[in-house]
């Protein structure tokens, strides 16, 4: 059950036209986030909406780049419900400090930066400069479920 709060980060998303989901399950045997230190290092997250995949298979055959984007932007939103799940409150997140993304891509498909541009943009809107951060993005034969991009997230937090 999603907690109400008053959250500045919550009230940008809500501007945004996003709502903060409750934390997916895990499909496997991880949870959702860990701390060490003052680091929340997030399990890939997949792009689920309301439980459900809506998009399946390669990116540059079954699924273009744009939509893969925007699965993108729905895996960095489940990360950070999964962040909240493990600090409490996302404004203290200090920065965003790595992005991982893969990209299930047709044999002929390079373009994985510009997908997981879906993510990095995403968290730059909601967080500001807070949201800038290094990156990988990774081209994989196959994810779970057919995914067709997964995204996790290291955050410091305060």
């Amino acid at each position: 059950m999603q907690q109400e709060t008053s959250s500045a980060v919550e009230a940008r998303l809500a501007e945004l036209g996003h709502t903060l989901p409750a934390v997916a399950l895990p499909v496997a045997a991880y949870v959702p986030a860990t701390i060490t230190g003052n680091l929340v290092y997030t399990s890939g997250q997949l792009p689920f909406i309301n439980g459900e995949l809506t998009a399946s298979g390669k990116v540059g055959a079954a699924v273009t780049a744009e939509a893969a984007a925007e699965q993108a932007q729905v895996c960095a939103l489940n990360a950070l419900a999964a962040i909240k799940g493990a600090i409490g409150d996302l404004d203290r997140i200090v920065r965003v400090v790595k992005v991982v993304g893969f990209v299930s891509s047709d044999p002929s498909f390079t373009g994985q930066p510009a997908v997981i541009n879906g993510a990095s943009e995403f968290l730059g809107a909601v967080l500001g400069e807070k949201g800038v951060h290094a990156r990988s993005a990774v081209g994989v034969a196959a994810l779970p479920l057919d995914a067709p991009v997964e995204v996790e997230l290291i955050v410091e937090f305060a």
